[in-house]
């Protein structure tokens, strides 16, 4: 276990960075796949049930990857950052699920956008050698 720890600490801001990508992807492509599907068949207008669920697979890997990056970043405000652009996309997809309030779709790809940007900003500008203590 200490040796996959050791090799994830490495690429948690990969890892972050692809996870938001994915998601992003995911957010993009189900308004596209649905309109396909209904105009192939009249039936079924909403998204599968498993297809809402890979909202919160991707919400566990990024939390994972934004614990590991803020640990290991040497500055604070790029921890800040990324827990405030997990926590906007945590609430997008909840209200998304919930539907508290009406957001645009688009929604959800500024908070998946700007993960993916701090992932990257901090994997080249904002390693430490060993845990960081912010």
């Amino acid at each position: 276990m200490q040796l996959f720890w050791t090799r994830y600490q490495d690429k948690a801001d990969l890892i972050g960075a692809f996870a938001s990508g994915l998601c992003l992807v995911h957010c993009i492509a189900t308004p596209l796949l649905f309109i396909a599907q209904s105009c192939s068949a009249v039936c079924c207008s909403t998204s599968p049930e498993w297809w809402k669920w890979v909202d919160y697979l991707f919400l566990i890997i990024s939390f994972a990857a934004v614990y590991r990056s803020s640990q290991t970043t040497s500055k604070r405000w790029i921890g800040r950052a990324l827990w405030t652009s997990w926590a906007l996309m945590f609430i997008v997809i909840l209200n998304e699920r919930l539907t508290v309030i009406a957001l645009p779709n688009f929604a959800l790809y500024i908070p998946a956008l700007a993960l993916i940007s701090l992932h990257f900003y901090n994997q080249k500008y904002c390693r430490c050698n060993d845990e960081c203590i912010h």
